[in-house]
């Protein structure tokens, strides 16, 4: 008679290719690659200007596993740029964009020295803030850190126009209502204060739009200074203003616990 129990032996389940989270669409090849921007690749693609493994493509959502892939531009083959990872100290009054229609300074300005052509910020400081920004041109990379599932936090020092009370600062962390939106910071704490003006340290882990600015409006408070001192377990640190320089391979691992990245890939 047939034994009919089920066998001790573990029935190995098949594994996905090692591969598998290489395959992306055209578009998203090219950018990751750090060729161009996905816009533009696509403009690239319908003017019959990209080839794989030969063969002229002309859809932009047919999809490509990077991993094996030959993609060539125009007859020549494209290859993947060295991965570059910046901070700067960025000076109040400059945009955070590399072209800007009225013609105000922006980072690009600080950035000279980098012949990157596809090199991005990751993330924003509004005109009127300061400190720390990170550029790279890896966008896999740049798309984690701002994921807000990752919940990578980003530590402000605030100067303000008064003297916050234990109370405000409470109501900080507690969530302000502003607009009709409920904004709430990650920890606040009181840095220092003199007789009409105080600085605080406010911990954020979203990046709504000028929110330390808004919970400060509601407050009846005016913020005289935002300088962003540290991203994750990345810290602005001494870094003069205006200056720019590559993260070492610490301050990158760093970066990557925070964002709760397994592996790091430069």
């Amino acid at each position: 008679m047939r034994d009919r129990r089920p066998s001790h032996k573990t029935r190995e389940r098949p594994k996905p290719a090692a591969d598998a989270g290489k395959r992306v669409t055209l578009p998203r090849a090219l950018s990751k690659l750090g060729y161009c921007s996905r816009t533009q690749a696509e403009r690239l693609i319908a003017e019959s200007r990209v080839a794989v493994d030969g063969r002229t493509i002309s859809d932009a959502a047919a999809w490509v596993d990077l991993a094996t892939a030959r993609i060539s531009v125009d007859g020549l083959p494209i290859a993947a740029e060295a991965k570059i990872y910046l901070m700067l100290n960025k000076p109040r009054g400059l945009v955070t964009t590399r072209h800007d229609p009225e013609g105000r300074p922006t980072v690009y300005d600080c950035l000279r020295d980098f012949d990157i052509p596809h090199l991005s910020p990751v993330g924003r400081l509004d005109k009127a803030s300061e400190g720390l920004l990170l550029f790279t041109n890896d966008t896999e990379f740049a798309q984690i850190l701002l994921d807000p599932v990752t919940h990578v936090t980003k530590t402000y020092h605030v100067q303000i126009g008064r003297l916050l009370d234990d109370e405000e600062i409470a109501a900080m962390t507690s969530g302000i209502r502003h607009d009709g939106e409920v904004l709430t910071a990650t920890a606040t704490r009181r840095l220092r204060q003199g007789d009409r003006n105080s600085w605080i340290e406010v911990e954020l882990d979203e990046g709504r739009n000028r929110q330390i600015r808004r919970m400060l409006e509601a407050l009846g408070a005016e913020c005289l200074r935002l300088v962003r001192v540290a991203i994750g377990g990345l810290e602005l640190g001494e870094l003069p203003k205006g200056t720019v320089r590559a993260l070492t391979e610490a301050e990158l691992q760093a970066l990557r616990r925070s964002a709760g990245m397994e592996r790091a890939r430069r």
